[in-house]
């Protein structure tokens, strides 16, 4: 089969990508939190947006799987050798899992390195698609459907991450769209459900609502994320968790109605519950962006697990239209810092 795949991919390589995120009601998308709290009916809203990521698939040699990313030292190992604590690990297991022999990967990303968009995850979705179109080439089997990929790829980032991780990451780089995620208050039910809060049709007047920045400090959402975990099992600050649901189901209600103002306050009031159990969930920029937008009746939050990476606001054209000179000032104190150009991705996983 590599033998096959290395002539496949000589005569045409083969490419997928997938969008990054926005997100609010983010944590609840992991187990250890959807299963204890599902008597409130947890929910996660995200908006996947045109910073995408791409997977190409090129022949390779020496039976070994290769892979060059931007922002890495290009790295290549046997199958059986592979190791996923690697930077690339995630994308190695990938590889593994499909028996890549002879198989060059190399992935592009347009968002920036460890920017808490969501971007690694949108790697993997896009490279199980590429992997999946591959087999069916070279076996003729059934390519994965979404559903299928959204299920692999959470299950290989759970196994490599070794420790729990959310869903809507995944699923917000495959559906595309603004949608919120429903997750299961029973083992009868689907691991997730979608609900458009946003059809596509209204996405270019959403754009006009909001604001994404770039702080210019990468992000390591294990290290909060982890902390939220032991609290949870601690038992510590669970009713706070109780009040981010209720926050974010609000939220969606009020984004559903185009209420930008209370969609903003509500915003303001998840992020204030996160701060209470980990302060530093907005870096020195963050703090400050988050303090303009409230001043100018706009919500702002972290995206992913913050700590570093990106903020997002959300409010009435006019308000975000003042807040946008505020925070671009802002960010001219730290180098790589910016407003990202946002635009909502309807189409989610594509293989090209």
């Amino acid at each position: 089969m590599a033998n096959k795949f290395k002539r496949i991919l000589e005569n045409e390589p083969i490419e997928a990508s997938a969008p990054c995120r926005i997100d609010m009601g983010g944590t609840l998308d992991i187990r250890t939190f959807y299963y204890p709290l599902r008597h409130l009916s947890p929910c996660t809203f995200n908006i996947a947006v045109g910073l995408r990521t791409r997977v190409r698939l090129m022949p390779y040699h020496k039976d070994r799987i290769k892979i060059s990313s931007k922002g890495f030292e290009s790295a290549e190992f046997t199958i059986s050798r592979a190791p996923y604590t690697h930077p690339l690990g995630l994308m190695f297991a990938a590889g593994v899992y499909f028996n890549a022999k002879n198989v060059h990967i190399r992935i592009e990303s347009e968002s920036p390195p460890r920017s808490a968009l969501g971007g690694s995850s949108a790697a993997v979705a896009a490279l199980i698609a590429a992997f999946s179109t591959l087999w069916h080439k070279a076996a003729s089997t059934r390519p994965l459907t979404r559903h299928q990929i959204a299920i692999l790829a959470h299950g290989l980032e759970e196994s490599v991450a070794g420790v729990p991780c959310g869903f809507q990451d995944q699923l917000a780089a495959i559906y595309g769209g603004a949608n919120v995620w429903e997750w299961p208050t029973g083992i009868d039910r689907p691991q997730f459900r979608k609900k458009v809060v946003v059809p596509k049709r209204l996405h270019k007047n959403l754009e006009k609502h909001l604001l994404v920045a770039y702080c210019g400090k990468p992000h390591v959402s294990k290290d909060i994320n982890s902390r939220w975990v032991q609290q949870f099992l601690k038992g510590r600050f669970r009713h706070l968790w109780a009040e981010i649901v209720a926050c974010t189901r609000q939220f969606v209600m009020a984004l559903a109605d185009r209420n930008y103002s209370l969609a903003g306050e509500l915003m303001n009031r998840e992020t204030a519950f996160r701060q209470k159990m980990t302060p530093d969930v907005l870096d020195d920029i963050g703090l400050q962006l988050a303090k303009s937008a409230r001043t100018h009746n706009c919500g702002a939050r972290f995206t992913g697990a913050g700590g570093g990476g990106c903020i997002w606001a959300l409010g009435e054209i006019e308000n975000i239209d003042r807040l946008k000179p505020l925070w671009e000032e802002i960010l001219s104190s730290e180098n790589e810092a910016r407003l990202l150009d946002i635009k909502i991705d309807s189409q989610g996983l594509v293989v090209h």
